[in-house]
């Protein structure tokens, strides 16, 4: 799905992004918050590291990042078979983002997560 995605530098000077990188320094994962409003707009786990607990502690860390900016919950669209995931480290699915072709070919599930004081 994102095989040639590229994510360059205006777009990293304009979003929080952050990286999980593994001991030999591969890049395992990687997400972007958007703060205003807040969003999840990028997160991605390398296949080969997928079922790790990478996805689960960058959003550990996106949590954390977002608490400290003061805001109480973040928005992610999550690409459909993502959903599982989202719901297991707490979102909560709140509807649908209904496919705009060509761009998104299909609807994903609109979900928020709860930021903890």
């Amino acid at each position: 799905m994102v095989a040639g995605y590229r994510v360059g530098p205006d777009y990293i000077d304009a979003h929080e992004v952050h990286l999980a990188v593994g001991a030999d320094e591969r890049v395992l994962g990687f997400y972007a918050l958007v703060l205003t409003p807040p969003e999840l707009d990028l997160m991605f786990v390398a296949d080969a590291a997928q079922g790790l607990g990478v996805g689960r502690r960058l959003v550990g860390h996106m949590a954390e990042r977002a608490r400290a900016a003061g805001v109480s919950s973040v928005r992610v669209v999550s690409h459909p078979p993502a959903e599982g995931f989202y719901r297991s480290v707490g979102a909560r699915r709140i509807g649908t983002v209904y496919a705009n072709p060509p761009a998104v070919m299909w609807d994903r599930p609109e979900l928020v997560i709860a930021v903890s004081p």
